[in-house]
């Protein structure tokens, strides 16, 4: 894999922000949307240009194929339930807090890989790494300033959201033969199937009377935070490859808690400074022994 230049380095900042970014939107969308609605519109916007890609690169879409259970059972569990769970728990947690608890997906997924794959085995850097990341995700909930009784629920839904990217990760494993476009708008297009019913269902989105703010805001996450951010994970995997495109989930918490402030006036406490390092800290030691 090529050495990265400049132009690599500000694009994985690019999109760290965009999906930093998401976490504030979210925020705002709730304003007017349920989180079934969210979660639909956010993977039926994403397939538009996932779909437009593949058809300019002519890349076989296989959603239909001899093994659309496996695309149906992925979207299901790595887009259907963390996108509905994010944006029902950040109804009442601060974003900052959503993107701290989501940042603990690459803790989670070196447990599963030790359990899942041959490989990807414990070591004591690993172990060390992942204690002191959870200790700070643990940490995080004794925070009562921003954490209580009334939304220490949906803060654990957040983090349940986090650990269905993981397994959903580790699913696509079994169709890791296949081009990372097609298996993304394949699973995008069953997210979609799967939620509309159930959004037209329990929350009848055509009664809503959305403000603008939340439009906009439901809009970027789909076509930007969904759409080009995957777009742009897949130009970055091509050039640099898994390690140097897996950096980004420093950056990300980082973003967020930044985002958070400008746009939202969120608190940013003692607490959430100490757990973020310590997060970011046990992901740095994960990371470095799998080098």
């Amino acid at each position: 894999m090529k050495k990265p230049k400049l132009i690599d380095y500000l694009l994985l900042i690019f999109l760290a922000l965009i999906w930093s970014s998401a976490f504030f939107n979210i925020k705002i969308a709730t304003d007017s949307f349920g989180p079934i609605t969210i979660a639909f519109l956010r993977v039926f916007l994403a397939s538009i240009p996932l779909l437009l890609l593949c058809y300019f690169k002519k890349i076989k879409i296989e959603a239909f194929s001899k093994e659309w259970y496996w695309f149906a059972l992925i979207g299901f569990i790595n887009l259907v339930v963390p996108f509905f769970l994010i944006a029902y728990g950040v109804k009442s947690v601060q974003s900052n807090l959503a993107a701290i608890l989501m940042s603990s997906g690459p803790l989670t997924s070196t447990i599963l890989g030790h359990f899942f794959t041959k490989h990807d085995k414990f070591n004591f850097v690993k172990t060390i790494g992942i204690l002191i990341g959870f200790s700070g995700i643990i940490y995080l909930f004794s925070d009562n300033i921003l954490i209580n009784e009334n939304n220490f629920l949906s803060a654990l839904l957040i983090l349940a959201g986090a650990t269905g990217y993981v397994i959903g990760g580790v699913l696509t494993l079994k169709i890791s033969s296949k081009r990372n476009e097609n298996v993304t708008t394949s699973i995008c297009i069953w997210a979609s199937i799967i939620l509309l019913p159930l959004a037209l269902v329990f929350e009848q989105p055509w009664t809503l009377d959305p403000n603008i703010k939340s439009t906009i805001s439901l809009a970027y996450l789909g076509i930007v935070c969904t759409g080009l951010a995957w777009l742009l994970r897949f130009r970055i995997l091509k050039n640099n490859g898994l390690i140097f495109q897996s950096q980004v989930s420093y950056l990300i918490p980082i973003f967020a808690i930044i985002l958070g402030y400008i746009f939202l006036g969120e608190l940013i406490t003692s607490k959430v400074i100490v757990s973020l390092t310590a997060v970011i800290i046990g992901i740095y030691f994960v990371k470095k022994s799998s080098d």
